[in-house]
């Protein structure tokens, strides 16, 4: 009888890439990051363990929406006073705060548990092309889409 492999979380190594944003697509780029915070490219991906990755996403500024989605799209805030309501276009949003762009989309895309919380501090992203983590050795990722 064979029995299905388990990963455990000591187990788990850890890799990070560098993924350059310059003239992707959004969601697109936002679902393959996600798959592989998530751990879902590799072979031990196990559902209640966190098998992921690191994920350093550059140029974030010249992400690319499709459509109407820059004018359109809006991201809401709530300061949880009544009439706190601040709502953002994801023109604005581009110009003054382009990570928080990818890391609402990324977000939406992990589980809403604990896990997901943690798994949310493996995504760095970068306006430009400068980032911190040189000492990590990241590896380039190419987009599969």
């Amino acid at each position: 009888m064979r029995t299905t492999y388990m990963a455990k979380p000591n187990e788990v190594e850890r890799k990070w890439y560098i993924i350059d944003a310059e003239g992707k697509t959004l969601g697109r780029l936002a679902s393959e990051a996600a798959a592989i915070i998530r751990g879902k490219h590799k072979p031990q991906f196990t559902p209640h363990v966190d098998t992921g990755d690191f994920v350093i996403i550059i140029n974030a500024e010249k992400v690319h929406l499709t459509g109407k989605k820059l004018q359109n799209k809006m991201y809401y805030k709530h300061s949880m006073y009544q009439g706190g309501l601040k709502v953002t276009s994801a023109q604005d949003m581009l110009k003054t705060k382009p990570e928080r762009v990818l890391e609402f989309a990324i977000h939406g895309m992990l589980p809403k548990t604990r896990l997901g919380d943690g798994m949310k501090t493996k995504l760095k992203v970068y306006a430009g092309t400068e980032h911190p983590h040189q000492a990590q050795q990241p590896e380039v990722w190419e987009l599969h889409v």
